[in-house]
């Protein structure tokens, strides 16, 4: 039996809870895959006792919206300046070559980097498959978040709308939609874990409005209600998707969405960029969330989501890193200081607080993924942890204010420790459940692999 771990004098604990309470010299103590207490003095000889002084333990954060394959086609030079719809139809002939092994690998470097910038818990949106490759691909990925040993949430995305039937795809890249299904119900069947503490949960995911069918929306939101999983797609990223949806449907993208029967509280939207203000009084009368990734959408200029108005409204927002194609980045926590920079340029320095991007980092992510056992640091909690060492020149003179100095300050984003489920997953900055190294090299031979075939 693993013993209990004593996170002992810690600079400052911020809980999350609904008062946000913060507190000074305090610990944490984990039993199994739980958190026993929060609070000051606590003792057990028993215990492996992680010494926190001058550092800040929150939980582990939170992210709802990756695409981990795309770890491996990063920063390619000819789409280094692209929109969204060009991006796309560049990468398309590159991920059409993706393999179950390299979609393990992708997942790898991903889930890592997540891990070592304090993120315990990570979604994923896998949609393209190509022809012949597509039983494997998530089943891969599940491998690799086990091996991490990562809170994972992969929701099987699809594309069935081609380019010969007016999608944005090429026709190689989609699947018939009676195989689309079978495949989520065999996942479903398979890893899905409603329980408490699950450390997989499946949703499913058709990709876009551009690239999926109607009747693939409907037929799925169908079929996540009998199987009890929540829905994900993309949503109101760029003016050209707002076009799409208005010239093929006669319709803007949330109205699509609501036509296909997904306002119903069981799904989350990534971007959301371009909406009205009724449009937002909507989405929060629908109790649907939004995953917000700021990097990606500054990356490939589709706009910045109006996510202070989101908040006031009561819509559940979370942070995403997206994929890292499109931010070239899995760092979470370098993703919590991009939130919170570019809302004080768009709407206000007093917009965006530094612990409401931390809400949305936590608590904000465990709502938009169902969930009330992760995202914050309390007994029963999902012993879900991040410790930050601020005993650097990059932190000092900050620490006036240790929790919020995590996103002002820093060059290294890495935590000291990172906890997930009970067991340290990260040790004094170091994964310890793989090789960093290894899984670099092998990285990117697989990338340089992905390329060549797509030159051919």
């Amino acid at each position: 039996m693993k013993p209990p771990i004593l996170i002992k004098n810690a600079l400052r604990v911020a809980l999350m809870d609904d008062a946000r309470t913060e507190l000074s010299d305090a610990d944490v103590l984990i039993k199994g895959r739980v958190i026993l207490a929060a609070g000051h003095g606590l003792e057990d000889d028993s215990a492996q006792v992680l010494d926190a002084r001058g550092c800040v333990v929150v939980p582990g954060f939170i992210n709802t919206h990756h695409h981990l394959c795309q770890a491996l086609t990063r920063n390619i030079a000819a789409v280094q300046d692209a929109k969204l719809f060009d991006w796309l139809s560049y990468l398309y002939t590159v991920w059409r070559h993706l393999t179950p092994e390299a979609a393990g690998m992708g997942a790898l470097v991903g889930l890592s980097e997540l891990l070592l910038t304090g993120c315990t818990t990570s979604s994923d949106h896998t949609y393209l498959f190509p022809l012949g490759r597509s039983a494997e691909l998530i089943d891969r990925q599940i491998e690799a978040a086990r091996k991490l040993g990562m809170r994972f949430h992969p929701t099987r995305g699809s594309m069935s709308v081609g380019a010969s039937h007016g999608g944005l795809p090429p026709d190689d890249v989609t699947q018939d939609e009676e195989e689309i299904l079978r495949d989520a119900e065999r996942l479903v069947k398979t890893y899905h874990d409603p329980g408490p503490y699950s450390m997989c949960r499946i949703g499913l995911a058709p990709c876009a409005p551009f690239s999926v069918s109607p009747e693939l929306m409907k037929t799925s939101a169908a079929q996540a209600k009998r199987w009890g999983v929540r829905l994900h797609t993309h949503l109101a990223e760029t003016l050209d998707e707002e076009i799409y949806c208005l010239e093929r449907y006669q319709l803007r993208p949330l109205d699509f969405i609501e036509s296909v029967g997904w306002l119903e509280g069981n799904a989350w939207f990534a971007h959301m960029v371009h909406l009205k203000p009724e449009e937002v009084r909507r989405l929060a009368a629908a109790k649907t969330g939004v995953s917000h990734c700021p990097s990606s959408n500054l990356r490939l200029g589709s706009g910045i989501a109006p996510v202070r108005d989101y908040l006031d409204a009561g819509v559940a927002v979370g942070l995403g890193v997206d994929g890292s194609a499109s931010n070239d980045s899995g760092d979470m926590l370098g993703e919590l200081r991009q939130c919170l920079l570019v809302h004080r340029a768009r709407s206000g320095v007093k917009s965006m607080p530094a612990r409401d991007v931390l809400w949305m980092a936590t608590r904000g992510g465990a709502k938009l993924l169902g969930r009330d056992d992760i995202g914050r640091i309390g007994p029963g909690q999902a012993a879900d942890l991040a410790i930050f060492d601020l005993n650097k020149v990059d932190y000092a003179g900050s620490l006036s204010d240790p929790v919020t100095a995590l996103l002002f300050c820093g060059l290294s984003h890495r935590s000291k420790w990172t906890i997930v489920n009970g067991k340290v997953v990260v040790e004094n900055g170091r994964l310890v459940n793989a090789d960093e190294q290894e899984i670099t090299e092998q990285a990117n031979k697989t990338a340089r692999e992905l390329l060549e075939k797509a030159r051919r």
